[in-house]
């Protein structure tokens, strides 16, 4: 066989793989289907529920035979996304309205995980089999090979309410999301009865209907007026808040009680929250709180915050709405699959799409159910028939040779190999006319449906064959009749599951949270050698300085409203607030400067630290290991990131000093060979943090720089080597760039 190599260009293979890997994970996975607001893994999960019988009325079955089931015939993607997917539709703090009926632990509110799927056991819910999964036997929907092609499964499942919006969706696929927030179930089926009374219906009518979510944990919807806007374009975000309530107790004293969170703090965000509190404790941004406990369980949340007394509640719910989770916002982006496409779509067409969707899969129903009636017509009319001859019909039967002969008899009227006692039998047998299907129910009929009761529930049953046929062509013919049968079984669907309301929308006042004014005062901060670090009174200073001078490697005077720069060996600096260190006695051990900072201790060393607000206001003489010096003015370090670029380094070097200059100093670079160099300082450039600076002097082969030196006029530092003492003011002042003196 002759090959031939198919030559194409690498990005735009790519490009086509890529768009059809993301297309396949959009439309095959991440998104629900507008139609009936499930991804690919819940539908098929609720269908083979429904293939293997375990329905409302049954017993229990392990979710394992489920998730095994599932993957077996129509999901190959591991079985922890298809539990995943089960868990989630039983959980009624998460769906509004749960598909699934779990036994067992099927997790908590509080984040708590499921048990594994050997434990824990499943069935289908009642709404689930009437809503979701009826009728899969009337050819509503197509069914589609599944991923080998040895099994059936449906592309989209006859859903009769609108689960998109009563249920929400939340999904990741490439390049774009899905959040829909759940709804209530009774204001969505008025919603959609109200569209298909009125297509032209506009959003803020919709609204009259369907005010908002409904979020299965209550709570508060805190930004009415901007709902209209997000129902319009899909887009926006809600403002959520839990449900604070005040309960008195004995001696005058207060507490808060959360009996309802934001539909955001379910799971590992409630000991966030908790969290949260506990640190505006410590922090000390509220001293009325005593005590916080959770007393959540089964019956609903219940965390209770315990005041002093005369505690300022207005002000502390506020601080709480503010600095908690205890108000968040919900992103919606209400984005789906519809007609085989991502769309994000507002809450008209969401609704367009479904009754859309329920006329075609009525359409569907009622015509099957019309040629079933047609063909149950073709049948009693034929035995009806039957029996205003049935003596023929008999003589018919006892002269043939075989059911053959009979059946060609009823059908065609062809007597030649049938004998006839009576010769005007014959001639009356000519003339019957069967269809095939009524010849075959009439060879079928047993002896006792000649009874006269029997006969006349066979005309009877006809009447009411005649009845629907009557009926289903009414609903066929006339769009009318069929949205009175839609808009029937959705209000039966309300009656049946509909619930109270849970969440509040309302207006709500932002909460304005006044920031106490730190009192500004000097402190001063000491680090030791191992890194620990905290602030001190000045007066307790004072009163220990020479045991903080001795045991500490960094002392100095600070605001207390300043942070701490921390220049390291890799170039890089760290801010500190001093708000973040611990203040109080001077024996305390202080917390490690890793806590507060993004400092590393493992990888950096310290090179320099001072305030703030002291570097801002200096010029800054940065050198190196291999001898780049440069000066910075240091307003450049007044960042708010919390780590930043000090310097720019070359391959292989470190920052060896950072000194402050004051003006007319001399610096004296020490190199490991013992090799001195003093220079003015003012020859050293001016230049920005990200600078690399220049070579301050020469150094041979293998040498590098030991120690830099800074001299004001008239001070003096003297050096050690090999035994002597070297005092750098009486060095000659040389040029920068230059060798240096050896000694």
């Amino acid at each position: 066989m002759e090959q031939s190599i198919i030559q194409t260009e690498y990005s735009e293979l790519m490009q086509k793989s890529y768009i059809d890997y993301a297309m396949s994970v959009i439309i095959s996975r991440a998104l629900p289907d507008v139609r009936d607001g499930l991804k690919p893994v819940q539908r098929r999960t609720l269908y083979d529920m429904y293939e293997l019988g375990i329905r409302y009325d049954k017993p229990y079955r392990k979710s394992a035979r489920i998730v095994g089931d599932t993957m077996g015939k129509y999901h190959p993607h591991g079985d922890s996304s298809i539990y995943d997917a089960l868990v989630v539709m039983a959980q009624d703090f998460k769906k509004g309205l749960p598909l699934v009926d779990g036994h067992g632990n099927f997790g908590s509110i509080e984040g708590d995980g499921a048990a594994a799927m050997r434990y824990t056991e499943a069935r289908l819910q009642k709404v689930t089999q009437e809503a979701y999964l009826a009728d899969l036997d009337k050819d509503v929907v197509d069914f589609v090979p599944n991923f080998d092609e040895t099994e059936k499964e449906p592309a989209v499942l006859p859903v009769k309410v609108p689960n998109l919006l009563i249920n929400g969706a939340e999904g990741i696929a490439v390049g774009m999301a899905t959040s829909i927030p759940p709804h209530n179930f009774g204001e969505v089926v008025d919603g959609v009865i109200a569209y298909m009374k009125n297509p032209d219906i506009t959003t803020m009518e919709m609204m009259q209907y369907i005010p908002g979510p409904d979020f299965p944990t209550g709570g508060y919807i805190a930004n009415k007026d901007e709902l209209p806007a997000i129902y319009e374009s899909g887009v926006g975000k809600i403002k959520l808040r839990g449900k604070v309530e005040v309960e008195k107790q004995k001696g005058g004293k207060e507490r808060l009680v959360i009996t309802e969170i934001p539909y955001t703090m379910i799971g590992a965000n409630i000991g966030k929250f908790l969290n949260d509190v506990y640190n505006l404790v410590e922090t000390k941004a509220t001293s009325d709180i005593v005590d916080i406990t959770n007393q959540s369980s089964k019956e609903g949340i219940r965390i209770v915050l315990d005041l002093k007394k005369g505690a300022d509640i207005e002000a502390l719910e506020n601080l709480l709405y503010k600095k908690t989770k205890l108000e968040d916002t919900f992103g919606v982006n209400m984005l789906a699959v519809a007609d085989g496409r991502p769309e994000t779509m507002g809450i008209i067409p969401i609704i367009r799409h479904h009754v859309k969707f329920q006329y075609e899969i009525a359409t569907r129903k009622y015509t099957t159910l019309l040629q079933k009636e047609l063909d149950r017509k073709e049948i009693q009319e034929g035995l009806i028939k039957a029996c205003n001859v049935i003596d023929l019909i008999i003589e018919i039967l006892r002269g043939s040779k075989n059911v053959k002969d009979a059946k060609a008899c009823l059908v065609e009227g062809n007597t030649d190999n049938i004998t006839f006692k009576n010769p005007s039998s014959k001639l009356m047998a000519q003339q019957l006319c069967f269809s095939e299907r009524q010849a075959q129910a009439i060879l079928d009929m047993r002896l006792y449906k000649l009874i006269g009761l029997e006969i006349e529930a066979l005309m009877k049953e006809h009447e009411e064959t005649l009845a629907n046929i009557g009926k289903y062509e009414d609903i066929l013919e006339h769009r009318s009749s069929m949205a009175k049968v839609i808009i029937k079984e959705l209000q039966a669907f309300k009656k049946a599951y509909g619930r109270e309301r849970r969440t509040v929308i309302d207006n709500l006042k932002e909460a304005v949270v006044e920031e106490k004014k730190i009192e500004e005062q000097d402190v001063v901060f000491l680090m030791d050698r191992f890194g620990y670090a905290k602030v001190v009174d000045t007066g307790v200073y004072e009163r220990n300085k020479e045991t903080a001078d001795a045991e500490n490697r960094y002392v100095f005077i600070c605001k207390n409203t300043d942070k701490i720069c921390i220049f390291t060996d890799k170039g890089q600096m760290h801010l500190v607030k001093v708000l973040d260190l611990p203040y109080g006695k001077f024996r305390d051990k202080g917390t490690p400067i890793d806590n507060v900072s993004n400092y590393d201790s493992k990888t950096e060393s310290f090179v320099y630290l001072a305030s703030l607000s002291d570097v801002a206001a200096s010029k800054l003489v940065f050198g190196t290991k291999q001898s780049m010096l440069k000066i910075v003015d240091g307003s450049e370090f007044v960042v708010a990131k919390k780590t930043t670029a000090a310097t720019k380094l070359a391959d292989d070097d470190e920052v060896l000093a950072i000194r402050i200059l004051t003006g007319n100093e001399t610096m004296v670079m020490h190199s490991q060979k013992d090799v001195f160099l003093r220079i003015d300082c003012g020859t050293i450039p001016e230049k920005k943090k990200m600078a690399v600076g220049v070579r301050g002097m020469k150094l041979d082969s293998g040498d590098a720089l030991k120690n830099i030196y800074i001299l004001k006029e008239g001070e003096n530092e003297e050096v050690e080597v090999k035994g002597k003492q070297i005092a750098l003011n009486r060095l000659h002042i040389g040029n920068r760039d230059t060798k240096g003196v050896k000694k």
